[in-house]
């Protein structure tokens, strides 16, 4: 480890003098980057020579900073292997040699002085795979050519932290248990951790798989699916380096607390963060503003504190296939007649009427599809728009509005003359004001013909509205849809979408313009995908045709009421795809044994999970004759768990009123933070948040202040109350009131402590 390290030493230094050079460089050329240019804009072959110039200094300037940032990145990951060189060691002897090589393992590859022999593999590289895959004896890794198989004599895991060696273990099995309880043994953070030292063979099939278009994993809670799917960025960023870059990758996670828990992950690993939208995000950035979307939090909040039966059964049903094939028949009957169009108007008159736009869309052969003969109305429309903006030119309003333009306006104009003057004078008043005129009509006309481009003529609101507005006949409908069509009309009318429309509103709109895809995004995460609809999951198929998908959840998670007694993307038949693969991960590593196998019998099926033998402490329910005994106990309790060092302390309430509450209770003795859905970020410490923005963070002990069965009593809140409870890494206590949750009812009393 020493020579490894005046290595990364030697090369830092270098490094650090080519980074100051450059930098000075980019310096020098940022403060300078006008006096290289010489600025004239007399003529228009004046001005474009000065353009090209400006271009040129530019692309100059962008390539030294592009370089810059190069290094920059490449001295960070010295930086972290200064901290821990390597987790690893192999000593492999191929079949068709006799000499046994020691292979180093880290986060990044580390070559010796000469750069011509790796002193460190990075974990990715393909001989690496045999750390993750084999145990002592006959192994063998995918070389770029070949299978090289051979035998593994040695495998070494160490501890590294700040360039000491702290532990050291031999193993004979893929990863050793020793260093899976150092590692999991720790304190949770604010931050997720990479986990490329304690990759499991199971892990890192997942991780490294490059064969499948698409590939679905069903994992427990506490199986490392998250962890393994960034990992798995990370992997096919170093596997597809020439192909594929950040930009190329979109991850959809569940809330924004959990993309702020991860977004460390990939720099730990040397590598620039993916872009991460949630659903909602990326839905809010595709209709726009002209709607207020309802977020699936409030949602829930809606259905965990109103009783509707229509909602639910809407919901259910606008979350599956069959409304997405009620649409289509809605939309072909559309081809004939029917579709609502808007007036294009200027400074509040109309100037193309709806009817006008109606006209001449149905003049249109009825065998062009919708989405064609919106091109052709659209293009039909620009024709109009051209012709109305010359007439516009002569009329009062503009000539009175250029008597008001600026002198940089009039100056451009002159200068504009100047440029396509005949003679060597300047007196025409009218040609001025035709070109002022010209200028004024134009700006105006900007605006409709951007919208008319983008195909705003068409009334994709009122449309919408339609589908609930007539009365219809169809065995896929619900029973209660006329109260479905009530609710949905009423929310339409406020201006409001709410969540389970905003799939089938996007649907529709693609169905009658055009498929707004895209294509740059090469390989999609779906975390959380548990909670995606039938209809949703097709549509992002349809947004993102180029990608690859990497589908992450777990069934027993699905929290929201669409996932109900309904076909989820891991039923089996809802991902209708070609080069698929399923894999189930039954192992979890979150938990101590005994909180797994509380929260196991949680569910009303019996679960395949395996917990990872860490011991600790078991779950402990505490019964309460009323809230002021409650209160007093889980302060008691907490003071506990604060006492005990814990990084990350979670108070996990059901709803957003009863976090807010319980904050409002325990900030006056604690330091607490309150996670709503407008969180962005969370710091360690005590925190306190509804269950439904717990998912797929992990805490070190969690604290179920309302676990009654007043509270947690209804079919569909199991999953969040089992999604709640098995957040907890080392502890988890539940309060209640009067009589436990019947959720409890399967769990057997020797697994956890009755006070």
């Amino acid at each position: 480890m020493h020579h490894v390290l005046e290595v990364i030493e030697q090369k830092t230094a270098q490094l650090k003098q080519k980074q100051g050079n450059l930098a000075t460089d980019v310096i020098d050329l940022r403060k300078n980057f006008w006096d290289e240019i010489k600025v004239n804009l007399e003529t228009f072959d004046d001005r474009l020579e000065t353009a090209l110039s400006i271009k040129q200094q530019a692309e100059f300037l962008a390539e030294r900073e592009l370089t810059h940032h190069h290094r920059d990145k490449a001295l960070q990951i010295l930086r972290k292997l200064k901290d821990s060189p390597y987790f690893a060691r192999v000593d492999f002897t191929p079949d068709d040699t006799n000499e046994t090589t020691p292979i180093y393992i880290g986060i990044a590859g580390l070559s010796n002085e000469t750069e011509d022999d790796y002193l460190i593999y990075d974990w990715r590289a393909p001989i690496s795979s045999m750390y993750y895959d084999f145990s002592p004896g006959p192994a063998e890794y995918a070389s770029m050519e070949k299978i090289i198989s051979g035998t593994m004599d040695l495998k070494r895991q160490f501890i590294i932290r700040h360039g000491e060696l702290q532990s050291m273990f031999d193993t004979n099995v893929a990863i050793g248990d020793e260093l899976l309880k150092e590692v999991l043994g720790n304190n949770a953070s604010d931050k997720m951790k990479n986990i490329v030292a304690t990759i499991q063979k199971e892990q890192n099939q997942i991780i490294r798989n490059v064969k499948n278009n698409y590939l679905i994993v069903q994992g427990v809670a506490g199986s490392g699916k998250t962890s393994v799917a960034l990992q798995r960025a990370a992997y096919l960023l170093y596997h597809y380096k020439e192909e594929l870059n950040n930009d190329n990758m979109l991850l959809f996670s569940p809330n924004p607390l959990f993309s702020s828990y991860i977004a460390s992950v990939l720099p730990d690993l040397g590598e620039t963060s993916i872009q991460q939208l949630t659903f909602q995000a990326y839905v809010e950035k595709r209709l726009g503003k002209h709607l207020t979307m309802e977020s699936p939090f409030s949602q829930m909040e809606y259905l965990l504190t109103t009783e509707n039966a229509a909602r639910k059964a809407g919901i259910r049903f606008k979350a599956s296939l069959a409304f997405k094939e009620y649409i289509d028949q809605y939309a072909e009957q559309l081809s004939t007649g029917g579709l609502v169009f808007k007036n294009i108007a200027l400074r509040g008159n109309v100037i193309i009427s709806k009817e006008a736009i109606g006209a001449y869309f149905y003049s249109l052969d009825h065998t062009i599809s919708i989405p064609n003969r919106m091109n052709m109305t659209k293009d039909w429309l620009l024709e109009e728009l051209a012709f109305l903006e010359k007439e516009e030119r002569d009329k009062d309003w503009v000539k009175d509005e250029a008597e008001l333009l600026d002198i940089e306006d009039y100056t451009e104009v002159y200068h504009d003359l100047q440029d396509n003057a005949e003679d060597d004078t300047f007196d025409d008043f009218d040609k001025e004001l035709k070109i002022l005129t010209a200028k004024i009509a134009r700006k105006y006309f900007r605006k409709i013909r951007a919208a008319v481009s983008k195909l705003k003529f068409l009334h994709v609101t009122a449309l919408y509205k339609k589908l609930f507005d007539v009365q219809a006949d169809d065995a896929s409908l619900p029973e209660n849809w006329d109260a479905v069509c009530v609710y949905t009309l009423e929310s339409l009318r406020q201006k409001e979408l709410l969540y389970e429309d905003t799939s089938p509103y996007m649907y529709l709109e693609d169905k009658l313009t055009r498929l707004k895809t895209n294509t740059q995004i090469k390989h999609l995460f779906i975390d959380e995908a548990q909670d995606y609809s039938p209809f949703q999951f097709f549509v992002l198929q349809q947004l993102f045709p180029s990608a690859r998908m990497t589908i992450l959840g777990d069934i027993h998670q699905a929290i929201y009421m669409h996932t109900l007694n309904s076909a989820t993307l891991f039923s089996g038949e809802e991902v209708q795809t070609d080069n698929i693969e399923k894999i189930e991960l039954h192992k979890s590593y979150r938990s101590t044994r005994q909180i797994v196998d509380f929260t196991r019998h949680l569910l009303a099926v019996d679960l395949a999970i395996e917990p990872f033998e860490r011991d600790g402490e078991k779950p402990s329910f505490v019964l309460c004759m009323d809230g002021q005994e409650r209160d007093a106990k889980l302060r008691h309790t907490l003071s506990g768990l604060v006492g005990k060092e814990y990084g990350t302390i979670a108070v996990i309430c059901k709803t957003a009123a009863e976090s807010a509450a319980m904050y409002e209770q325990l900030s006056p003795a604690f330091d607490v933070q309150l996670a709503t859905e407008h969180s962005y970020s969370y710091d360690s410490g005590i925190i306190v948040l509804p269950a439904y923005l717990a998912k797929g963070i992990e805490f070190d002990a969690v604290i179920i202040p309302d676990a009654s069965a007043h509270n947690y009593e209804k079919s569909f809140e199991q999953n969040l109350f089992y999604t709640a409870c098995t957040r907890a890494m080392h502890e988890l206590v539940l309060f209640a009131v009067g009589d436990k949750t019947p959720f409890m009812d399967r769990v057997p009393a020797d697994f956890y402590t009755l006070a």
